[in-house]
């Protein structure tokens, strides 16, 4: 008699921090920005960027990762690309483009240049970010940081980091 037992390993997302600084508090500021946990496995994350001064036809974001080892420091990528650009043609850049598949479905990102709104990330959750991390593009167990520096006509306006950790 032979007994085989399968298991599968999985990993998990969980949010831990959420920060957004407006460099600029003529351009923008941030009503909101949050994580909530409605209960132990469903938290999401919301923000708001009110924008001041639209249209806006030239953005630039820098997006770094970053991965604790006795303080948080670079991992992987540090990458700069031209918003308005990028989102002509998504396949153009496959490292925003899977950062950027983060946040889709969540957001009023989701056009080219001019922006003529304020930009908003709504409950954006934590299931989503499991399957992207964890199954699509697999990141080893730690805690991380996505620091995120928004440009507009090359001037830093906004900073966003999403802190979380994968266990």
């Amino acid at each position: 008699l032979c007994i085989i037992i399968m298991y599968q390993i999985s990993s998990k997302v969980e949010f831990t921090n959420l920060k957004c600084t407006s460099l600029d508090n003529k351009f923008c500021e941030f009503p909101y920005c949050f994580i909530k946990a409605i209960n132990r496995t469903y938290k999401y994350i919301s923000f708001k960027a009110k924008m001041y001064q639209t249209p806006i036809t030239k953005v630039k974001m820098n997006f770094a990762l970053f991965k604790r080892f006795n303080g948080f420091r670079p991992f992987l990528y540090n990458v700069t690309i031209d918003s308005c650009r990028f989102l002509n043609n998504t396949s153009a850049n496959p490292i925003a483009k899977y950062f950027y598949g983060l946040i889709k479905s969540s957001s009023n990102m989701n056009h080219t240049c001019p922006y003529t709104h304020d930009i908003i990330t709504e409950k954006l959750t934590i299931s989503h970010l499991n399957d992207q991390l964890t199954r699509v593009l697999p990141f080893p167990e730690g805690e991380y940081l996505i620091d995120t520096y928004w440009k507009a006509y090359d001037i830093s306006r906004a900073r966003v980091e999403f802190y979380f950790t994968i266990s």
